[in-house]
């Protein structure tokens, strides 16, 4: 009997341990993976009874190639390889409509964006996601600034400040991790749950639960409490919400089949106009990425 109580033990820790998994990037030099992004945010402000409401639509293709194995982490080359926004106010109507491919001669921003194309930027990617370093932003915003047509090296400056909080380095390397930094350092089972942080304009403190299983793939959901603060032209904006993450995940490689993220956040804003007036302010947001053939 003490023999079958042993061999029962030992089965049901075998079962155990197999039941267990690492979650991980697991890549090879010329990998390359490509994004699919849409994004559509609404941010709603009341002030005295009225109602102002911004919307922006952003859609893009993101380009991802293993350039290089690290110890722990991976080099890749990361791309922009197509960039869409639109902005239309309730109040104002259409404040912009680019697309990035369709440059224009005439219009600025088209100009700017279309920069942003096939120029490679320098991710340090870690095993667990989360984006280590990225090299090559300040290059990539030079030449976007460059690209304005400016002459003067005052308002060229004055523009790579702007753009440094949206397209620097450090600025691209928190908006990105939304995308990869989403899996645990130890072994993990079904039901499992662990925790990861990021920051930036927006910080959020994640908890991720691996909800399914099977050969080759993974499904993966995430809660997250959320600061959001932001100070871009002339409008300063605190708020604090929560997002949810639904995630399938590809086994063999780490890199996502499809994600979608789900924000609600509401607090307050400030105009410089206005002064100290604070502004009841809500923003909700559904972002997409997916997988798609090259």
């Amino acid at each position: 009997m003490k023999q079958a109580i042993t061999f029962l033990l030992i089965v049901l820790c075998c079962g155990t341990l197999s039941a267990q998994t690492t979650l991980e990037y697991n890549l090879k030099i010329g990998d390359v993976f490509v994004i699919q992004q849409n994004a559509h945010q609404s941010i709603i402000q009341e002030l005295d009874g009225a109602t102002h409401e911004l919307t922006n639509d952003l859609n893009g293709i993101l380009e991802f190639e293993v350039t290089n194995i690290l110890e722990n982490s991976y080099e890749v080359a990361f791309y922009f390889r197509d960039l869409n926004l639109a902005m239309n106010s309730s109040i104002q109507g259409e404040l912009m409509n680019v697309k990035a491919k369709e440059v224009s001669e005439e219009d600025m921003q088209s100009q700017i964006f279309n920069s942003l194309l096939n120029t490679p930027i320098k991710l340090i990617l870690s095993k667990n996601g989360d984006i280590l370093e990225v090299i090559g932003g300040d290059s990539l915003i030079t030449k976007m600034a460059n690209a304005s047509g400016l002459e003067d090296e005052f308002s060229k400056n004055m523009m790579k400040k702007g753009l440094e909080k949206e397209f620097g380095s450090e600025a691209l390397s928190n908006s990105y991790k939304q995308l990869t930094y989403i899996y645990s350092d130890s072994l993990v089972a079904k039901d499992a749950t662990w925790q990861n942080e990021y920051f930036g304009k927006l910080n959020a403190k994640n908890t991720w639960t691996l909800k399914e299983i099977s050969d080759t793939s993974a499904t993966i959901s995430g809660v997250a409490e959320v600061l959001m603060e932001t100070n871009e032209s002339g409008t300063v904006m605190n708020l604090a919400g929560s997002q949810t993450t639904l995630i399938q995940t590809d086994l063999t490689t780490g890199f996502i089949f499809k994600m979608t993220v789900e924000g609600q956040y509401e607090g307050v804003s400030k105009m410089t106009q206005l002064g100290d007036q604070e502004i009841p302010t809500t923003i909700s947001s559904t972002i997409t990425y997916k997988q798609i053939k090259d």
